[in-house]
């Protein structure tokens, strides 16, 4: 049956397909389905409840359509918090609708902010009562048919040439299926330009607010930018084709003369980097769970790029600065200026220029000019030294130089303590931290057939989770408990000894000496 491939497929655009009726029921059996694009159809009728419910949905576009009543309470709360992208403007015959908490009942209104402007009841249910179950399968069939062609095709949308100063690749096209600003829109909703929330290669970054309030980073190219137009039509190629919750997420896109801009979801709370050493680090520091966490959910991201893309992504630009956290600490990777696609199905390396971050290079890289995904996992070891401890990746000072040397010449001492961040003030599980600090150098290793994958990544920070999680539990009912261990420079491991009670466990710590574990309470 139709509906059985559907299951199975993470992203789906039904954008401009001639659909009409209610939303389809059939979609609540989606649960893989992270991205739903229904925009500008002639789709009618409220918006059900069951689209709150599918579990990794992380973008829903409902704009350009006539549906009516009140979005529910529960995709409203989804989008404030940041969990999922959602655009619900244009419906109805008076234009955009705000999110509104009103129930459908309220749909009889005629306009304004408590919810869409309503078609009359008895036509809304004229129309959904004439929607079969055959019609909404055989449009399913043609819809995947035509999706399949698009795609085959490349049926790719031409960007406004210039009018301005910039040098534009003639040869360049985008299929946007994003919002397009103009630049007298970008003013509006940013209030001239008025708050500037960041700077980087690119240009400058404003605070702005959509009409139905959503909050969103408008992020304008400037003329003099380090990053050139192919790099600003690079980033938005490859934003317009990932969703995920751990990647931010492009709402719309300016192409307006000589005026270029992205516009992306806000992200409230800043950059990891900020975080970690910015201003606020000192007054309110992340605990080690926090930290755990946003490392796991940065690794889904990059995983996402380099496993899940159709072709496969390398960021080329990894780093704390362009990890981004939301109202939650939830972390989303930003950025994809850099980014550049390879040929995942034989492996190969891709011969180019080195670009990038001083501190996060790839060596291997930067000395052979081949590019791999295993030069994220690099960049990516560096960002977990980072959340361990809380040091930049080139450390100033006498005793200062690379973080990663930094770490080694302290680890050698066998002590964990020595190299944590002193602001979490030993709150932490020393395992968790152990593990996490033991993964950061594998994906450091010098030689990048030496380091993991991101899958491999993400499963080990999972087990960190759950050690975190396990000592959570036990901290106030567990007795103390020090265990110490000497590790063979032959096999560069170590293990809990038999008869003690524990699980035997190996952790590869390379030529870091005498190494304490510790449980219970002593391990904070």
């Amino acid at each position: 049956m139709i509906i059985s491939h559907f299951y199975l497929l993470a992203c789906r655009n039904l954008s401009s397909a001639g659909l009409t009726g209610g939303i389809a029921t059939y979609f609540a059996n989606f649960t893989e389905l992270q991205s739903l694009d229904l925009s500008h159809n002639n789709l009618t009728g409220p918006i059900p409840d069951f689209l709150a419910l599918l579990p990794s949905l992380t973008f829903l576009d409902l704009s350009s359509n006539q549906l009516s009543g009140s979005v529910p309470s529960a995709l409203q709360k989804k989008s404030q918090d940041g969990t999922l992208t959602l655009r619900v403007s244009d419906n109805g015959s008076t234009g955009p609708a705000p999110l509104s908490g009103s129930s459908p009942s309220s749909s009889n209104s005629t306009s304004g902010p408590s919810g869409f402007t309503s078609a009359k009841k008895s036509n809304t249910s004229g129309v959904i009562g004439g929607v079969t179950v055959t019609v909404i399968i055989i449009s399913l069939a043609a819809l995947l048919i035509l999706i399949r062609r698009r795609r085959q095709h490349n049926a790719y949308v031409r960007p406004q040439a210039s009018t301005g100063k910039g040098n534009y690749d003639e040869d360049t096209s985008l299929n946007f299926d994003n919002r397009q600003f103009t630049y007298k829109e970008l003013k509006k909703i940013t209030n001239d330009f008025e708050k500037d929330i960041g700077k980087g290669g690119f240009g400058t970054v404003y605070l702005g607010y959509l009409e139905d309030g959503t909050p969103v980073a408008v992020k304008m190219r400037s003329q003099s930018a380090a990053q050139g137009i192919k790099e600003f039509l690079g980033e938005a190629q490859h934003l317009i084709r990932v969703h995920h919750r751990n990647l931010v997420s492009l709402i719309g896109y300016c192409k307006d003369g000589e005026y270029s801009a992205l516009v992306y979801e806000y992200m409230s709370e800043g950059t990891l980097q900020d975080k970690l050493r910015g201003p606020a680090a000192e007054a309110k520091p992340m605990n080690w769970r926090n930290r755990l966490r946003i490392g796991l959910e940065s690794a889904q991201g990059l995983e996402y790029l380099h496993k899940a893309c159709k072709p496969p992504l390398i960021h080329r630009d990894v780093k704390t600065n362009n990890i981004l956290l939301n109202s939650k600490l939830e972390a989303k990777i930003a950025d994809f200026g850099l980014s550049k696609a390879f040929n995942n199905d034989i492996h190969s390396h891709i011969s180019t220029a080195v670009v990038g971050t001083p501190g996060y290079l790839d060596p291997e890289y930067y000395t052979s000019f081949q590019l791999s995904e295993k030069s994220d996992v690099f960049s990516f070891g560096v960002v977990l030294l980072e959340l361990v401890t809380g040091q930049p990746p080139i450390i100033a000072g006498p005793e200062g130089g690379h973080v990663v040397q930094w770490v080694r010449q302290r680890l050698s001492k066998g002590d964990i303590e020595d190299v944590v961040d002193t602001k979490m003030q030993g709150e932490y599980d020393v395992n968790s931290v152990w593990k996490v600090a033991d993964l950061a150098l594998k994906c450091v290793s010098h030689a990048s057939s030496q380091r993991p994958t991101m899958p491999d990544v993400v499963d080990e920070l999972k087990e960190c989770m759950e050690l975190e999680a396990v000592n959570e539990k036990g901290y106030n009912s567990n007795p103390s408990s020090t265990t110490s261990f000497e590790y063979s420079r032959n096999d560069n491991a170590f293990m809990y000894p038999s008869g003690t009670g524990e699980i035997s466990q190996t952790y590869d710590i390379g030529h870091f000496g005498r190494v304490d574990l510790v449980s219970g309470p002593a391990a904070r």
